[in-house]
């Protein structure tokens, strides 16, 4: 089971009504704080998340409407059928390599840093952040992804690939580890071009808070320390 942390010294608004106070017409809940795992966890199980607002200074994002995969909607294809037999799905034995190839600086939009890069390795020592890694046959590392598991929520951070459909076998596989664990609630944050074509939807903030508050009611999928 994962080991909670020491509480977070800060505080975060309460529900979705406080957050849209606090955001106005953006999607930044506040910026500084830190990223202690004690912080982190508590901004997640508030509907937040970090990420920078420009160099050295720290967002809390609340995102309206927000983007999640429903784990009964994820379209899989013939071909990514087909694509995720060239492959092999482990979780968390590479961790670190995961997180530095999706924060390689050659991305487009790369934005997890140095100290992103040590708060996520705490908290995955914690039992808290995961990766689900794609393997070829050869054994290579050829894509992935990463995020946090509370409950019965997956909260994805970020994906790669160095091979072809790596990184969306990756979330194939890690929809079917939620969806056996009895979770409820994958959230991608944001809906980007390339997750609209694998069924992820927006909901609202009200909404998501709704599925948020079912998904920490349930128990942590056996994959990933339950």
């Amino acid at each position: 089971m994962p080991v909670e942390p020491p509480a977070s010294r800060w505080s975060f608004p309460a529900g979705p009504d406080e957050i849209a106070r606090a955001v106005g017409d953006s999607e930044v809940v506040g910026s500084g704080a830190d990223l202690e795992p004690g912080t982190i966890l508590a901004a997640y199980r508030g509907g937040m998340f970090p990420m920078p607002l420009r160099r050295g200074l720290l967002g809390w994002w609340s995102p309206e409407p927000r983007g999640i995969i429903p784990l009964d909607g994820l379209r899989v294809s013939r071909s990514l059928r087909q694509a995720a037999r060239r492959f092999e799905i482990r979780v968390d034995t590479v961790f670190d390599e995961v997180i530095e190839a999706c924060a390689d600086r050659h991305r487009p939009g790369a934005w997890i840093s140095r100290d992103f890069k040590r708060a996520y390795h705490r908290l995955h020592e914690l039992g808290w952040a995961h990766s689900v890694e794609a393997w070829t046959a050869d054994g290579r590392l050829g894509g992935g992804l990463y995020g946090l598991a509370i409950g019965g929520l997956f909260a994805g951070e970020s994906m790669f690939h160095r091979e072809t459909d790596a990184s969306k076998v990756a979330l194939v596989a890690l929809v079917e580890m939620l969806s056996a664990g009895g979770a409820s609630l994958l959230d991608v944050q944001w809906v980007t071009p390339h997750l609209a074509t694998l069924g992820a939807l927006q909901v609202s903030r009200a909404r998501y808070h709704e599925l948020l508050a079912e998904a920490l009611a349930r128990p942590l999928p056996a994959r990933f320390g339950g």
